[in-house]
């Protein structure tokens, strides 16, 4: 792998936090080098049982964006065993390499949602490409959780007739629709209405739409 010289690295903050795990010191040294060189925070592990014991003991710290390098033939844990144990974590993207797995590793971690399989020798532009993407999708599933957090909150505000008639608003019905549907009054269903537009911070139907919809992704 060609990596930059060190001497002189960008001035940039940390992008995120990658996390290498591979039993060749080699490649552990040409991957903290370079990832660090391109501003991220990279931690290395000989394996996958260092990382974990790292982890649970509070050494390996959280970091909003992390995503984990990790090579599938090791003798304590392969990368595929560290996949499934790491798939509670949805926001962790995870990128498999190896020298020698066939096809069927390959379809394994990508069925178990790994962004990448890389194959060895791995080209300093390919790891950074993979890299980039996976925390990508990390950055966007958590902006998805955030919105998802706080169009929650805003709608728990709402009694449950007011959700009931947001609903119903949202789904396209008229406020003679929803009268009709409830059993209650048009008047009512004008007092539901701007209750909702009030408490939700809301101008009208299609911003209720996307809130409902934030609150449901």
């Amino acid at each position: 792998m060609h990596t930059p010289p060190f001497n002189d690295p960008p001035a940039t903050t940390q992008h995120g936090r990658v996390i290498v795990i591979d039993d060749d010191p080699d490649i552990l040294d040409a991957f903290r080098s370079l990832l660090s060189y391109e501003g991220h925070a990279c931690e290395t592990y000989s394996g996958p049982q260092a990382f974990l014991d790292a982890t649970e003991s509070g050494a390996s710290p959280t970091v909003p964006l992390t995503c984990v390098v990790c090579d599938v033939n090791m003798p304590d844990m392969t990368g595929l065993e560290l996949q499934v144990r790491l798939q509670q974590l949805p926001d962790l993207g995870f990128i498999l390499m190896s020298g020698s797995s066939g096809a069927l590793e390959a379809v394994t971690a990508f069925r178990a949602g790994a962004v990448d399989f890389l194959l060895k020798p791995i080209d300093a532009d390919q790891l950074m490409a993979a890299v980039e993407r996976s925390l990508a999708r990390s950055l966007r599933r958590q902006q998805a959780a955030q919105r998802r957090a706080e169009a929650s909150a805003l709608l728990s505000s709402l009694t449950a007739r007011e959700a009931e008639v947001a609903r119903l608003v949202a789904a396209g019905l008229t406020g003679v629709g929803i009268s009709l549907q409830l059993d209650i009054s048009l008047s009512t269903v004008k007092f539901h209405r701007q209750r909702i537009i009030e408490k939700l911070g809301i101008s009208g139907t299609p911003e209720l739409v996307r809130l409902l919809h934030a609150a449901d992704d």
